[in-house]
Order: structure tokens, then sequence, then C-alpha cells
């Protein structure tokens, strides 16, 4: 008798542990699932709504905030479904792709990020001049695009007026481009507020209307280059970078662990007597006077 209630006790706990570890893998790929889904229509919206994000950097459209987007909602999307069904399913197979595809994904992390540290400088300075390609051949003053689709000119402009920058390096990035050959002038939005507009220079008989973006002083434009503005802001909220990271791991390693008990559980249950009870079918089995025990799964 007394063994027989340690069985039905050590069934009773297996089958509760292995529901709960089950229905919490299930919840959480399902919740990754939707978050991709997320991802994925965020990045299809800015394709279509801002394509002119990725002719900023014109021979790297890869790395446009579209193309992210649409690549980190992809993963999930995919890896979140081998994980749903693996759960829901009781499926090793798709638990062994599961588990797989994350290890390949974390071993990608780690390389793409000893790599960007590696080549940090190289990095930069190859975005750097790809920001300056994309200001010298496809800012058209003309051209502003809608409310949807803003054009190059568009971006840079709003991007200078709101953090008060001037260029990529320096407001020389705006002397000679295909908008104005040969020509020394920076947009309108690279004239401080006291100079967005025609105003008057000199003194008494010398005084004149000048035009902030083809007078050629820098003392009229932002001091600041927008490039060393994105690194500060960047600096400046490396804790959150970290935090995330973090976070990204320990959602990782908590899919991996789960997905390897739940592989070594369907094995166990589907081979041992001691977990036949978290089948749908009926366990029969024998008392010690003889008469039969019946156990259905919970």
């Amino acid at each position: 008798m007394v063994l027989h209630h340690y069985f039905l006790f050590h069934r009773t706990m297996g089958s509760t542990g292995y529901t709960c570890i089950r229905r919490t893998f299930c919840s959480f790929n399902i919740l990754i699932w939707l978050c991709g889904s997320g991802f994925l229509a965020i990045g299809v919206w800015l394709h279509f709504a801002y394509p002119g994000y990725a002719t900023l950097l014109p021979d790297h459209a890869v790395l446009s905030a579209d193309c992210m987007f649409i690549t980190v909602g992809v993963i999930s999307f995919v890896i979140a479904f081998f994980g749903c069904c693996g759960s829901w399913f009781q499926s090793r197979c798709f638990l062994v792709i599961y588990f797989t595809l994350v290890v390949l994904l974390f071993l990608s992390e780690f390389l793409l990020g000893s790599l960007a540290f590696v080549f940090r400088g190289g990095i930069g300075r190859m975005l750097t001049q790809e920001l300056k390609y994309g200001i010298e051949k496809h800012y058209n003053v003309s051209d502003r695009g809608g409310f949807l689709t803003p054009s190059v000119a568009s971006i840079w402009d709003n991007l200078q007026v709101d953090l008060q920058c001037c260029g990529v390096s320096s407001y020389e990035d705006w002397y000679d481009i295909s908008a104005w050959p040969g020509e020394r002038w920076v947009p309108q939005s690279c004239c401080r507020s006291q100079y967005n507009s025609l105003f008057s220079e000199g003194s008494g008989d010398e005084l004149a209307n000048v035009d902030c973006r083809k007078a050629g002083n820098p003392a009229l434009l932002w001091d600041k280059s927008c490039g060393q503005i994105l690194q500060m802001w960047f600096v400046q909220r490396l804790h959150i970078v970290g935090t995330v990271v973090l976070v990204i791991g320990f959602l990782q390693l908590f899919g991996l662990i789960s997905s390897m008990l739940l592989f070594c559980t369907v094995k166990h249950k589907r081979s041992s007597k001691t977990y036949k009870s978290y089948s749908p079918t009926v366990d029969t089995t024998l008392n010690r006077n003889g008469t039969s025990a019946t156990y259905m799964d919970d």
C-alpha cells in the first residue's frame, strides 16, 4: 500500500512538473512569435512608407531600419514557430530544430558582436563614408517626398533641425554635392534658428540681406556634426544596450534549457512506464491486492 501511494505521488508530481514546463515554454514562444510578427509588420511598413532610409546608405541598404526589423521579425517568427509546435504536439523533431536554431542564432550574435568590436573603427569609417556618399548623390532639395514617403532631403533636414547639427563630420560635407555642383552651400536646416531666413548683416550703408546657407560663414551654422551627436547619444545609452543584450541572452538560455528538458522528458515518457500517465490514454496497473487502479492524464 505504501509503495502504491509512492508511485501515485511520483506520477502526480512528475506530470505536474512536465505540464508546467510544457505550458510555460509554449506561452513563452507564443509571446516571441507575436513580437516577431510585430517586428516583421513594422519592417514591411518602413520599407514601403520610408524608402528614403535605405538611400542614406546606398551600398549597404541591408543596414537600413526596415531590413533590420524584417530580419529580426523573420528569425523570431521561424524559431518561435518550431518552439510552439514542438511543445504543443510534443514533437522531438521540432524541439531539436528549435534547439539547433537557437544555438546557431547565439553563435551568430557572438560572432557578429566580436567582429563589430574588433573592427569598430573600420565600421565607423565605412558608415561615415556611406552617409557622405548618400548626401552627395541623393540629396535633392526640390524632392521633399510625402508625409508617408519622405525623401533623403526631408530626412536629413528633419535630423539636422532636431539634433541641431550640420553634416556627417562637418558642414563641409555639403560642399559641391550633386544638388549644387561647384558651390560651397549648405541646406537651410544647417542654419541656426536666428539665421534660418534672410537677415541683415553689416552696419550703416553696408547693410545687406544675407542668405545663411550661401553665406559661407560657419558662425551662422550649427557647430556640431550629426555623427558626433549620434555617437554621444549612443554612448550615453550603453547601459540600455547592455540591459537589452542581457535580456536577450537570458531568453535564449531559457529557451535552450526548456527545450532540452521537454526533449528528454518526452523521450523518457515514451519509454518508461512511470510516465505513462502523461499520455491521454488510460494507464491501468495492479495494486498489491490484485485489483486494478486507473489513472488518467491531468
